[in-house]
């Protein structure tokens, strides 16, 4: 078999169903590479004991469980990227202003990505608010291609595909309002999904991941007061080797 950072999310997911591997051996694995060879700047905040107990908790489930009944890439590491609020997990948004938040709530991508059974690693590096075409915070190093350490990974999501293009995870989550998926992507030689607006639904935190701050409407979701961006402009979604990882 393949060295476990070179299988996709899929290969990974089979390999489980096989009895090839576990989560726990390969977010070991994974974890291991990302403190000897992190030097894309790919996350701002590693997860390790949150993750290896998650890992532990998805391997029971696959031993004690109908496999074919749970979701395709349970058990699958994968990687926020800091401006999705994380429960328990410091969440900076890029900038210095919150170097030491630690939220008490997930934001929807969080949950959904749980519920999907992903095991996240930790937090991929941004630029102060997501707001900049290339990846370089005040809180972690720059994010760079993986290809030329010279080359910026671009942004916002260059820590995410950084992440991917290093194998360092085999799929990451992204956002996208103005190519913040797709230019990352194709910097470090990734691919990166755009889906259709408003699939999933903007931040629930108190704090906007977007330039401008919008107040909530009643159904929770964020009513656009800003000519540029609004609450359906932003697509939350992944960074991954190649479309076959994930279809």
């Amino acid at each position: 078999m393949p060295q476990l950072h070179d299988l996709t999310a899929l290969q990974l997911a089979s390999a489980y169903k096989r009895g090839d591997t576990t989560p726990t051996e390969v977010v070991d694995h994974l974890l291991s590479r990302i403190e000897e060879s992190d030097r894309v700047g790919a996350f701002t905040t590693v997860s390790a004991d949150r993750a290896r107990a998650a890992a532990a908790e998805a391997g029971r489930t696959l031993r004690s469980s109908d496999r074919a009944e749970l979701p395709r890439l349970f058990g699958v590491p994968t990687a926020v990227k800091d401006l999705e609020a994380t429960a328990g997990v410091r969440t900076t948004l890029g900038s210095a202003l919150l170097r030491d938040w630690i939220p008490d709530h997930n934001d929807e991508i969080v949950d959904v990505m749980a519920d999907a059974g992903l095991i996240g690693l930790g937090k991929t590096t941004v630029p102060e608010f997501g707001a900049a075409c290339y990846t370089e915070p005040e809180v972690s190093a720059p994010a760079r291609s993986p290809f030329d350490l010279t080359r910026s990974a671009a942004g916002s999501s260059g820590g995410a595909a950084a992440a991917v293009g290093a194998l360092l995870v085999p799929i990451a989550q992204g956002s996208d309002t103005a190519g913040s998926v797709r230019a990352p992507a194709s910097a470090c030689g990734v691919a990166g999904l755009k889906p259709s607006r408003g699939l999933v639904t903007d931040t629930r935190s108190g704090l906007s991941t977007d330039v401008t701050a919008r107040p909530r409407n009643r159904e929770g979701n964020y009513s656009p007061v800003a000519p540029s961006m609004d609450s359906r402009s932003r697509s939350a979604w992944p960074l991954c080797r190649a479309y076959s990882s994930i279809i």
